[in-house]
């Protein structure tokens, strides 16, 4: 997914103060904190078997006293294309989202979010796959969060599905919570893609809850 170029380049909020210039200095800090433990997977004198202890998380991992991977797997990537894809999506919806909650709540929202993708995943694998060795790395969990509070603060806005076809941004958001629970059942069965449906649903769930709890209220001032 990726917004339309044009998007939210004016005003905001029905005012006159524009938003497009706003700072937003966590998101490409995040960006170079995933770059920099993706080129630990790969150059660092840590070691693969190191790296997998500290930055996957999985339900055998977290059972075995290993919480902080938890956290730690949400900054994770082993290969370039998801790690660039992540990225990309991030720099999308991050950039605007941090201008518009600020920093601070951005911040810890996106790490809510994580956490809640990485634990998902475990309980999904150990209790639905049936696989607890199962581990999982990147931000997607974060990042689909960050979608869901997009789509529900701004349903009609356009996004790019897949990157070519344009739909309305909460559509478009719910269409890859389908895939994903489709997704989901289809590895219950044995089957599937190596993909962490759970985490990508655990980081959705929590951004409508955020969005529920914190920001539906001030749903109206954006229309």
């Amino acid at each position: 997914m990726h917004l339309r170029p044009t998007t939210f380049d004016s005003t905001y909020a029905g005012s006159s103060v524009s938003f497009a210039f706003m700072r937003a200095p966590l998101v490409p800090f995040i960006i170079g904190l995933n770059i920099a433990v993706f080129l630990m997977w790969h150059f660092s004198s840590f070691g693969p078997a190191w790296m997998e202890e500290n930055f996957s998380v999985s339900w055998s991992g977290v059972d075995s006293g290993r919480y902080w991977t938890l956290l730690t797997s949400v900054f994770s990537h082993t290969w370039f294309w998801h790690l660039f894809l992540n990225m990309f999506v991030l720099r999308s919806f991050g950039t605007l989202l941090e201008r518009v909650l600020g920093s601070w709540r951005f911040l810890k929202f996106y790490l809510v979010a994580g956490v809640s993708g990485s634990l998902v995943h475990i309980v999904v694998s150990n209790f639905v796959i049936g696989t607890p060795d199962m581990s999982a790395v990147g931000a997607s969990g974060a990042i689909a969060g960050l979608v869901l509070v997009f789509a529900l603060m701004f349903p009609r806005e356009k996004i790019l599905l897949f990157a070519i076809i344009p739909v309305p941004a909460l559509l478009g958001a719910f269409a890859f919570m389908a895939l994903d629970i489709w997704g989901l059942m289809s590895q219950a069965e044995g089957g599937g893609l190596p993909i962490g449906h759970g985490a990508h649903l655990g980081g959705a769930a929590a951004g409508i809850l955020y969005y529920l709890l914190f920001l539906r209220k001030y749903r109206h001032y954006l229309d």
